[in-house]
């Protein structure tokens, strides 16, 4: 992904509610799963990690990106953005 590409995302992003949020439960294959579907059907997600989950929020991050095969776009603070192309539902031109 390019910068402006990234650029553009965020910018979409700062319009957007978190659609997830990650606790003490952390994230297991369900929440994953979860992910995954919404990434197919908006492209474009926020999650908030909470400050009693423990965790670090760039490294669940890219635990995330990993895991539903798509790109971090930023991190800031206890935000993640994250981005997949759609299959079946393309809405964002980049």
């Amino acid at each position: 992904m390019t910068s402006k590409e990234r650029a553009k995302l965020r910018g979409l992003a700062a319009s957007i509610q978190s659609i997830f949020q990650v606790g003490k439960n952390g994230s297991g294959e369900t929440f994953l799963k979860q992910i995954d579907e919404a990434l197919e059907a908006r492209e474009l997600i926020k999650i908030t990690i909470l400050n009693n989950s423990g965790e670090d929020a760039r490294e669940l991050a890219e635990e995330f990106a990993k895991e539903t095969n798509s790109e971090v776009v930023t991190v800031i603070g206890s935000k993640v953005v994250l981005y997949r192309k759609s299959i079946k539902n393309h809405k964002i031109d980049l």
